[in-house]
């Protein structure tokens, strides 16, 4: 049995008494090996869709966000300035940390289900508040409200996504779903064409409506999601056997029905000592000092991600208005090849991390990323660029560097125990954009406010070395989780050898 933790203390019993009560509460089952040999299904397509919109609303929000810089300043209400446009930015960042850290904790400790319900709903009122926003402290209050919510998405939704998806396609599938980000992004994008058309509508109405966007996406999902079992990983690791039978013989009944007759499970049968929880200081412990060479592998691969793409997707219109002088209203014009090139992405490179291995294509598209990057910093800098060759930069750019950051959240959910699982994506979500995704975008307001090609042009390459910083951590550290057990990549805390 592995070495017992502060959370496996009960009450006091009789030293006799004491191996024979542990020994009951121990039970085996092979209930991952059951949900792993599953064939694909109507069920996954369920799970795909009813939790992947987290990615859609997210990029959803961030493209309006920098579809709208344009809008917010000539707006007659707020009349943001670039750098307070960064700001709110950051403020929505500094929600999603918030709302990462707290949900991620009771994902864990309260379930799967019951919190993605709980943020979709944070998210839904604090998206439509933003719409009424009246000042730039009331808008600042409700982007941070909506990326709360969105970064209590990102926790409870990669661990339910991880532990019910078959392993065989688990890295493809969790690199298109995060990759959806950009058909959140389209969406925002061409919504903003419209409603940002000064013919349609005045200035200080288009904006308000294009928030009612994600509102209105958001409450169709909040329905859907009812029908989304609970991870049955998550309730055999909390004593609740019964219950997760229930669910995994649902699963196969709903899948048989489709599908035919199902193969037998693989072997994988694991013995389980329930846990009722993790408390933080042990999360803390097992995430950082067990497990400490994959904490450094996670730590690097976020950090990179996360400052460069809130930095220069964030920036993203402001360049195009103040650099290129295109109109704040057809913004979203140029958003919209960028947004078809990152969905690309993880679409088309994404089989190739259950394939050739996580390992090297991650390394590969960090270092393509990163070296690209770098060459688009020289020609921007030497003024060789314009709106258009700027826009075709970035779709090359961002088609390797969605898959490199959609597979940083998939090797922080797959990489740590099931009983912290949520709590590792949040502390790595919350280290990586604290210092990657809340500076970015207020670093590149600022250097866009001094008008200076070479100022914006290091931060680029700040984000270059960063990325190809992240690639050299991979083929030293990387591990080789495909087509592995999530119980084989990181035995579950309660699991007994």
């Amino acid at each position: 049995m592995r070495k017992a933790d502060e959370n496996r203390k009960r009450a006091p019993a009789a030293p006799d008494d004491l191996a024979a009560a542990s020994a009951a509460m121990v039970f085996e089952t092979d209930i991952p090996a059951r949900l792993d040999r599953l064939p694909w299904s109507r069920f996954h397509w369920l799970i795909v869709v009813a939790l992947g919109v987290t990615w859609i609303l997210d990029g959803l929000e961030v493209t309006i966000a920098g579809a709208l810089t344009g809008a917010l300043q000539e707006s007659p209400t707020l009349r943001l300035t670039p750098a307070e446009v960064g700001l709110s930015a950051s403020a929505y960042l500094a929600g999603a940390v918030s709302g990462a850290a707290l949900f991620g904790w009771l994902t864990d400790r309260l379930g799967r289900k019951r919190l993605f319900s709980i943020t979709l709903g944070v998210y839904l009122f604090a998206t439509a508040a933003s719409a009424a926003a009246w000042d730039l402290w009331s808008f600042i209050l409700f982007r941070f409200l909506t990326g709360a919510g969105i970064g209590g998405e990102y926790t409870a939704i990669n661990s339910a996504i991880q532990e019910l998806i078959p392993a065989r396609r688990r890295g493809w599938i969790d690199l298109v779903i995060n990759g959806s980000f950009w058909v959140g992004a389209a969406m925002g994008a061409a919504g903003t064409i419209v409603l940002l058309d000064p013919m349609l509508f005045a200035p200080d109405i288009g904006w308000r409506l294009a928030f009612g966007i994600g509102a209105v996406l958001g409450l169709g999902i909040l329905l859907l999601r009812h029908w989304v079992p609970e991870s049955p990983r998550w309730l055999m690791t909390h004593g609740r056997l019964v219950e997760a039978e229930r669910v995994v013989t649902e699963i196969e009944a709903r899948v048989a029905a489709e599908r035919g007759s199902l193969p037998p499970p693989g072997p994988g049968r694991i013995r389980i000592y329930p846990r009722r929880g993790t408390a933080v200081k042990a999360a803390f412990h097992t995430v950082l000092v067990t497990y400490r060479r994959r904490a450094l592998l996670g730590f690097a691969l976020m950090v990179a991600q996360a400052f460069f793409y809130n930095a220069i997707f964030f920036s993203y219109g402001l360049i195009l208005i103040d650099h290129y002088a295109i109109p704040a209203d057809r913004i979203g014009l140029y958003l919209l090849p960028f947004a078809v090139g990152n969905f690309l992405g993880p679409l088309v490179l994404g089989q190739l991390f259950d394939s050739i291995g996580r390992k090297p294509m991650i390394a590969f598209t960090y270092a393509v990323s990163g070296v690209l990057l770098a060459v688009t910093a020289i020609l921007f800098d030497r003024g060789l660029l314009d709106e258009t060759t700027q826009t075709a930069c970035w779709v090359v750019i961002f088609f390797f560097a969605s898959a490199a950051a959609s597979s940083a959240y998939l090797t922080v959910s797959e990489s740590f125990p099931l009983e912290v699982r949520a709590f590792a994506i949040a502390l790595f979500y919350v280290l990586g954009t604290a210092i990657g995704g809340v500076g970015g975008p207020l670093l590149f307001g600022v250097l866009i406010e001094t008008g200076s090609s070479r100022n914006i042009a290091l931060g680029y390459l700040l984000g270059a070395v960063l990325m190809i910083g992240a690639a050299g951590v991979e083929m030293l550290i990387g591990i080789r989780a495909e087509r592995r057990p999530l119980e084989s990549v990181a035995a579950p805390l309660s699991s007994i050898e």
